[in-house]
């Protein structure tokens, strides 16, 4: 099993940043790539980020790609998502995720991930 914790949502005005932390704990040796995830209300998840253990390749989905960096820290089994200039629009719960992907072409679908945190609030006022 894998435990994760997200921290670090709030609510900010447009323009602002934030940098939300996963924490991972368990047996994380059975995950080589973790992913953040988002949920508008009435809205499909969506896949934001993802990020390899092994790696310092960051995956973006086109909506955040240039705003938002995913960043790990090994030592402390902790990802991280610093979002930058953010809009309404990405109004949200961001979940972090933790799977298996080899391949490198799956890591934006929610199928390669087989843990989730609760996640965090974010909310960004215009």
């Amino acid at each position: 099993q894998v435990q994760l914790v997200e921290s670090g949502g709030g609510l900010v005005q447009a323009g602002a940043s934030l940098r939300l932390s996963c924490a991972a704990s368990g047996r994380t040796f059975s995950s080589n790539v973790m992913g953040w995830f988002r949920q508008a209300p009435g809205k499909e998840r969506q896949f934001v980020a993802a990020i390899r253990w092994s790696g310092d390749n960051g995956y973006y989905a086109e909506s955040v790609k240039g705003r938002f960096t995913i960043s790990r820290d090994n030592a402390k089994n902790t990802v991280y998502l610093q979002m930058n200039s953010l809009k309404p629009e990405d109004t949200a719960v961001y979940s972090c995720a933790a799977g298996v992907d080899y391949t490198g072409y799956y890591y934006s679908s929610m199928s390669t991930y087989n843990y989730w945190g609760q996640g965090t609030q974010v909310t960004v006022s215009s």
